[in-house]
């Protein structure tokens, strides 16, 4: 079996994967805080992880994929209190608005979505026992985690406590033991959604959130904790923290950050309202197009966004579906017509498909991935052009387009673009009566076919093995 190989964050180097579980893949993924519309960066892990997730399965294994919704935090607090409108119904009116969007780009659905709001005896439970350990101290009706309790912390952003704290600013709060702890419970404040306690009546820190869901779902330890790389801290450093000092365990095996998606070099951020919204480009843009543009870039490095992006992109992602809708074309003409066997084409993909699985083998290099898959489309076109037409090959072709850019990432559109069924059949019956001027030698009324066609956006292009149309 391939062996894959993947970066983590924790050591800082490519390490070989190995499930916990022999055949399984755990995985926990921080999701949105649901108060405003999805945009472009939300879009962007969870496509990287729906292919992790595909392409693992196509490895042979099965896949556990959590993603939370922080549906308790200050921001929905703030528009709620601005909206008059309770914090709960804000973030399930996101919730779904953030779902219908994955949905349009074709992102599947993690196996399990747990909310903050529904966890709260489990949080709780967790606060207790670290109160209990004493890597926790109530302090009024807020608790803290006291972080010199931890000689580990700061091993997953390489940075010392006394660093931390020198070069931090940290919450001024004079009940804390230590300017470096961080809340994990919360005493409720007038007008905010709260929820009873040890403590009294509050709500959870941020961290606490996560270590409580990952331990329900995955248990102690589990294979990926994946996030954007400002996650790094203190958000995952303080869930290590708060769950090792729980557990004993050591939380994830594999900690994957993804780098941020910037608009005019800038992080996109609704806090500074310079977004992209998911739901204005699935108008205008197929959903295909949008994965192969989140997906053109390695998943650790950052991904920029401007006006025209797409655009440029998509010379690269037509290239792949006309080249695939040709190999269609090809196959579902009369095998009668096909040459002798082609060995060398045929161990020449067969090789190419192999450099396919390494690139997603290596730290799921998407944009390696894509490069040889466009190796595939030379090689073919290549072929073809040299009056090759044996099915084994055309078939190889289409198989490895299929299951990569297809099965794997999802960028193939499932028929040509801007067409429906009825208007596919429409257009195949045109191009065979042009088919037939051209053998009676009626050109000036083959043109014409092809002229009005072109003026309604469809393009005819005669090739060796045939006409071909596209929009």
């Amino acid at each position: 079996m391939t062996k894959i190989q993947v970066y983590n964050t924790m050591t800082q180097r490519k390490e070989e994967f190995i499930p916990r579980e022999p055949g399984k893949v755990s995985i926990y993924v921080c999701g949105v805080t649901p108060y405003s519309e999805t945009h472009l960066g939300h879009a962007r892990p969870s496509v990287v992880w729906d292919v992790i997730k595909r392409f693992f399965r196509m490895m042979g294994y099965e896949t556990l994929h959590v993603q939370n919704f922080t549906d308790v935090d200050d921001k929905i607090i703030a528009r709620s209190l601005d909206e008059g409108v309770p914090a709960l119904e804000i973030s399930k009116k996101y919730i779904a608005e953030y779902l219908s969007d994955m949905d349009a780009l074709g992102v599947e659905r993690a196996d399990i979505y747990p909310k903050v709001s529904e966890h709260m005896p489990e949080i709780i439970e967790l606060v207790d026992k670290l109160v209990q350990k004493e890597h926790a101290y109530p302090a009024g009706g807020d608790v803290f985690f006291h972080v010199a309790s931890f000689p580990e912390y700061g091993k997953l952003s390489k940075q010392r406590l006394e660093e931390l704290r020198q070069g931090t600013r940290f919450e001024v709060d004079p009940a804390k033991r230590d300017p470096a702890d961080f809340a994990l419970w919360k005493e409720a404040k007038p007008g905010e959604p709260a929820w009873k306690s040890p403590w009294g009546e509050g709500r959870p820190g941020w961290h606490i959130e996560c270590s409580a869901m990952s331990l329900k779902y995955l248990g102690e330890a589990f294979d990926f904790h994946g996030g954007g790389d400002e996650l790094i801290f203190p958000h995952h450093e303080n869930e290590i923290a708060q769950s090792e000092a729980a557990t004993g365990c050591d939380l994830a095996r594999y900690w994957v950050h993804h780098g941020m998606l910037n608009l005019k070099d800038m992080k996109m951020s609704k806090s500074i309202g310079n977004v992209i919204a998911v739901k204005e480009l699935v108008k205008r843009y197929p959903k295909e197009l949008l994965r192969f543009y989140l997906l053109s870039t390695h998943y650790r490095s950052a991904l920029e966004f401007y006006d025209g992006k797409l655009e440029e992109v998509s010379k690269g992602w037509t290239r792949l579906n006309d080249a695939f809708l040709a190999l269609q074309d090809d196959l579902a003409r009369s095998t009668e017509e096909r040459t002798s066997f082609d060995q060398e084409t045929l161990e020449k993909l067969t090789s190419l498909e192999a450099e396919v699985v390494a690139a997603l083998a290596d730290d799921f290099n998407t944009a390696m991935a894509f490069g040889v898959l466009f190796e595939v489309v030379r090689e073919i076109n290549g072929y073809k052009h040299r009056q090759g037409n044996t099915t084994e090959v055309l078939q190889k072709a289409h198989d490895i387009l299929q299951t990569f850019a297809g099965n794997i990432f999802g960028v193939l559109q499932d028929k040509k673009a801007g067409s429906d069924g009825l208007a596919e059949s429409l257009l195949d019956l045109l191009l065979g009566l042009r088919e037939e001027l051209r053998k009676q030698k009626n050109f000036a009324l083959s043109d014409q076919i092809r002229d009005q066609l072109a003026s309604l956006g469809v393009t005819i292009e005669d090739t060796p093995q045939g006409p071909r149309w596209k929009v």
